[in-house]
């Protein structure tokens, strides 16, 4: 990201280049539709058999897609703090306001086969824009006010190796964590606290390969751990294993191994680790995500510190446009590396969700309540009322009620 601006130029050639393949393709072997946009059906009638007129073939998907968002939130804090900020948060961050947590615009083109070139451009704007890439009291790149405002930037190639080589370069999802940086594609409408404390967003290269239907890895090589965040010029590196053993189990385990101090020398580098396991089947979705990480630090006696978390969502559509979920979490910062105050935390949240589809926009209501509770050194949450002159007090646990409205807009 210390030379950003160099993605812009390849991503703008790439629209003009594929113009002319928009809507001509079928998705190539392994290939899945966006998260949070369904594949379109199709329905075709009976086939004629008379000479006169032949079968019909299916329309092709569309290789392009473009839409937009926004996310408006309000939460009620029952501790009502003076400076309306949720505590250590870089997500729906504001409490006792409503705020445009996010709102954003995309477009991207698909790979395939037929046309190997793909891209992913998104805009987005909100409180949830603010300090999602940074890490806690480390300095930023130059820009990053600017850098910030995207939410993917990259361009992708399908190469044809075997069942499809995907290489893709520039600003992409992250490969750690469940959960994404936009509440419309979670089943709860906060974020959980090993969500906010790891990358929702990357920025380098990575590759793909599928072995098959069940085996997938991808490797990955990129700036630091929070891409807007500027410790040193030296790149990290880490890798996903993707197990799928039936339709119903998913397993993830991703590693990441990287410097992320001023002091690169291999001895303080971060090693971190992400495990996911996934059960789906309708109308039921459990998952269980267990994250934990190391380093020496660079101080005098370069002590090593560790973090560790966990999360289990439930989630189950109750009936037709209604779901819910609740999902218990924690989150250990014995030494705050990661929080800034050495804590441990506890924090329950369950949502009420209605979805309500019209053509190809989509609104999604959500109600929640959510209770933290953080004890240790420092921890805790702000109340309402100053103890000293520009000192707000802390507490150690909070409840939150949640009222929330995301309307989304997705082509085809």
């Amino acid at each position: 990201m210390r030379t950003s601006s160099f993605w812009l130029s390849p991503i703008v050639w790439l629209i003009f280049l594929e113009l002319s393949d928009l809507g001509t393709n079928e998705p190539a072997f392994g290939q899945e539709p966006p998260h949070g946009r369904p594949e379109t059906e199709t329905r075709t009638g009976p086939v004629e058999t008379t000479t006169s007129q032949p079968p019909r073939a299916e329309p092709a998907k569309p290789l392009w897609h473009y839409g937009g968002f926004i996310d408006l939130g309000y939460s009620l804090d029952f501790n009502f703090p003076a400076n309306h900020l949720f505590r250590n948060r870089s997500t729906t961050p504001r409490v006792n306001e409503l705020d445009v947590n996010i709102g954003g615009l995309y477009l991207k083109k698909e790979v395939t086969e037929q046309s190997r070139l793909g891209m992913d451009l998104l805009v987005h704007g909100g409180q949830d824009a603010k300090d999602f890439a940074f890490e806690n009291n480390q300095p930023k790149v130059a820009h990053s006010d600017w850098y910030r405002q995207f939410g993917r930037a990259n361009i992708s190639y399908l190469a044809p190796v075997g069942n499809g080589l995907t290489v893709q370069a520039g600003l992409f999802n992250s490969f750690i964590g469940y959960d994404s940086l936009y509440a419309k594609d979670n089943f709860s409408y906060t974020r959980p606290w090993g969500g906010d404390y790891t990358p929702y967003l990357m920025f380098g290269v990575n590759a793909t390969y599928r072995f098959n239907d069940r085996w997938a890895g991808s490797i990955f090589i990129i700036n630091e751990y929070f891409h807007l965040t500027n410790t040193n010029s030296v790149p990290s590196y880490g890798g996903q294993l993707v197990y799928k053993s039936s339709q119903e189990w998913t397993i993830k385990e991703t590693i990441y191994y990287g410097p992320d101090q001023s002091n690169t020398s291999m001895q303080f580098w971060r090693l971190f680790s992400d495990s996911i396991a996934e059960w789906k089947r309708h109308p039921m979705t459990i998952a269980f995500e267990y994250q934990i990480g190391t380093e020496e630090l660079a101080t005098p006696g370069t002590p090593r510190v560790f973090w560790t978390a966990a999360q289990l969502p439930i989630h189950w559509i109750v009936d037709g446009p209604w779901s819910a979920t609740v999902r218990p979490e924690f989150y250990w910062d014995p030494n705050g590396r990661l929080t800034g105050a050495r804590q441990f935390i506890k924090a329950m949240t369950t949502t009420l969700e209605y979805k309500f589809p019209y053509l190809w926009a989509n609104t999604i209501a959500r109600l929640e309540y959510r209770y933290d509770d953080s004890r240790g050194m420092g921890g805790g949450f702000y109340k309402g009322g100053h103890i000293a002159p520009g000192v707000i007090g802390l507490t150690p646990a909070q409840h939150l009620l949640i009222v929330a409205l995301i309307w989304t807009f997705d082509s085809p």
